[in-house]
């Protein structure tokens, strides 16, 4: 498990893994992403556990994305493939978990953060918590066909191509009007609520919400369409994500010029 980089806990039947780069905003490390999907293996494993929550250190962010840091090696067909069928990998297994999965947000969910945020089961979030997808804005990028999926189940086509296309943040109270929180509370009373809810989900019968989260999913898979491999080769090989890296690590805004 990435050393220091998540605290994994249990308390009673509850599990916590709390993403540990608050100097960062949490943003994920390959090592972060893999240690999640370490988790998520555990919890399965383990008949004691009924809930498990997933929350950011500090006050900042749940999760900023992923390092920008990660990206800078990537240039080939086979690495913007590979990065996305990392994500697939791990934002699938996520999804897959058989117990229910909580996100405490407070803070910025963005990007890959803001996928890992979605596809938990409920996101309890404080009143400055914000989520965005904004590659449009920063890297020049695109999302592979599952996390659109899981956007649109979410959101819907034309929600969706709003945040994508306009880059747009939104906040908690917007989050709830649209379905994308579950509940807003402020911000010093979020893992008490958190730790209440996951107490009392915990207390009701595990093969119901087991068997309930387990069919919403295969209902949802079934109606995934296409992998979307040729659309993330042309974003990730492009002269265009190339500078949104580079612009993004030397804080300046990116010169996009389509190609």
């Amino acid at each position: 498990m990435a050393e220091n980089e998540v605290i994994y806990e249990k308390q009673g039947n509850v599990a916590t893994l709390t993403f540990n780069r608050p100097q960062a905003r949490n943003a994920m490390t390959y090592a972060m992403y893999e240690a999640l999907y370490e988790v998520c293996e555990q919890v399965d494993a383990d008949d004691e556990i009924r809930v498990l929550i997933l929350r950011g250190a500090g006050d900042k962010a749940f999760v900023a994305g992923t390092d920008i840091n990660q990206f800078r090696s990537l240039r080939t067909p086979d690495d913007a493939r590979a990065y996305e069928e990392r994500m697939d990998r791990v934002i699938g297994r996520l999804e897959a978990v058989q117990k229910p999965v909580i996100a405490a947000v407070r803070g910025y969910a963005t990007g890959g953060g803001a996928m890992i945020a979605l596809t938990c089961d409920l996101r309890i979030c404080a009143s400055d918590a914000r989520f965005g997808v904004p590659v449009a804005r920063t890297l020049g990028n695109v999302l592979s066909s599952a996390n659109y999926a899981r956007l649109l189940d979410l959101l819907g086509p034309s929600r969706t191509k709003y945040l994508i296309f306009t880059a747009a943040m939104i906040d908690a109270e917007q989050a709830l009007a649209i379905g994308l929180a579950n509940e807003v509370v402020p911000p010093e009373q979020l893992d008490a609520r958190v730790e209440e809810l996951a107490a009392k989900i915990a207390s009701y019968a595990p093969l119901t919400i087991r068997s309930t989260k387990e069919s919403i999913r295969r209902i949802q898979a079934h109606r995934r369409g296409p992998r979307n491999d040729d659309l993330v080769v042309a974003c990730y090989t492009s002269e265009d994500f190339q500078e949104g890296v580079q612009a993004f690590l030397e804080k300046r805004p990116p010169q996009f010029k389509g190609r």
